[in-house]
């Protein structure tokens, strides 16, 4: 629980000190193509434009992140790291040039992985997880598309491509556990795995 909590937790830390020192460090977004933008794809994800943006990527990079770490804590901080810096890089060479901030991108990103870990895997977990995550954050599948102003839907388009790449990558991390059990085989006959049983002698017929 450590990671997943204490990302966000630092975020609404490092708010706080900017408002109160009235400071607003846009330029440590990523500003694609250009060389002084590139220190965006490491600071980007930690900078907010307001208390709404940040209250927006909160929840679901909590919710998102245990899931992650939970059900998939040998790949989990291969996926934090690989999503982080991928999808800022991305965004840092094929973005509009302008200045991208928040972790928008990487809430993508988590849920992209979820959904599709469940597709490369096709185990019930991580299928449960998918349906889970669909239910959850189906509606941000818009968030990729052009049209809104303000809004870097190239973050997360890139992050849910990022996403992507890291449920393919880290598809074999966190097998799923078996049991003995599920592959024994059972010493009973097939036919006398059915019984039937007769009222009027009052017992069961072909008992095992």
């Amino acid at each position: 629980m450590l990671i997943p909590l204490s990302f966000p937790f630092l975020l609404w830390i490092l708010h706080f000190i900017f408002n109160l020192l009235n400071i607003y460090p846009y330029k440590l977004g990523v500003f694609p193509r250009h060389l002084a933008g590139i220190i965006g794809v490491f600071t980007s994800p930690l900078i907010h434009s307001n208390y709404s943006h940040l209250i927006s990527n909160t929840i679901p990079l909590a919710v998102m992140g245990l899931g992650i770490f939970y059900f998939y804590p040998k790949a989990a901080y291969k996926v934090f790291a690989f999503v982080y810096f991928g999808t800022g890089l991305l965004v840092w060479i094929f973005a509009r040039e302008v200045y991208h901030i928040g972790a928008s991108g990487i809430v993508y990103a988590f849920v992209s992985y979820l959904f599709f870990s469940g597709i490369f895997r096709r185990d019930n977990k991580s299928i449960t997880l998918s349906l889970i995550v669909v239910f959850l954050y189906g509606g941000l599948v818009w968030g990729v598309l052009p049209g809104l102003e303000g809004i870097s839907w190239e973050s997360h388009l890139f992050g849910a491509i990022t996403g992507i790449i890291a449920a393919f990558v880290f598809r074999k991390f966190d097998p799923i556990k078996h049991y003995d059990w599920e592959d024994e085989e059972s010493d009973v006959p097939p036919e006398k795995l059915e019984v039937s049983y007769d009222p009027e002698k009052n017992k069961f017929l072909d008992e095992l």
